[in-house]
């Protein structure tokens, strides 16, 4: 004798969509924390502003600074401008798609940054961006 049951069978069902949501905010999580974790290679100088311009993450960068007094930074170190190049042709043997970030203060002599991307491109380095501040962006608080 077979008996039946009142209550329907159902199959189990695996919802996955709250399973998305979490995977979405865990990437989301990841991705700002990573983003958070640049490291500053350079020394602290007034960077000029500007409006465009992209943030760079990749690691494998040169950081070239020049104070307002025409002082050369390699990375956080103190060079003598007749070193830059040297040390340069180093990176590029070790490393040939490094980048160079140039980080001119805003009172530093047009010249001085000049003579810095000459030494560059003649240690056969042509992958050089400039290193500016992003512009703070006004408040809006309503009033």
């Amino acid at each position: 004798m077979e008996f039946v049951s009142p209550i329907p069978h159902k199959k189990a069902r695996i919802e996955i969509i709250p399973l998305i949501d979490i995977m979405f905010f865990l990437l989301a999580s990841f991705m700002m924390v990573s983003l958070s974790q640049v490291h500053m290679k350079g020394i602290k100088v007034n960077l000029p502003s500007g409006l465009t311009g992209d943030t760079q993450t990749k690691r494998e960068y040169v950081s070239l600074s020049v104070d307002k007094d025409g002082q050369i930074y390699f990375d956080q170190d103190k060079v003598e401008p007749n070193e830059v190049y040297d040390k340069l042709v180093a990176v590029h043997k070790t490393s040939p798609s490094a980048k160079i970030f140039i980080r001119g203060d805003r009172d530093t002599y047009h010249g001085d940054i000049i003579r810095l991307i000459e030494q560059v491109r003649a240690a056969g380095i042509y992958k050089i961006a400039f290193e500016i501040k992003s512009p703070s962006l006004p408040s809006h608080s309503g009033q």
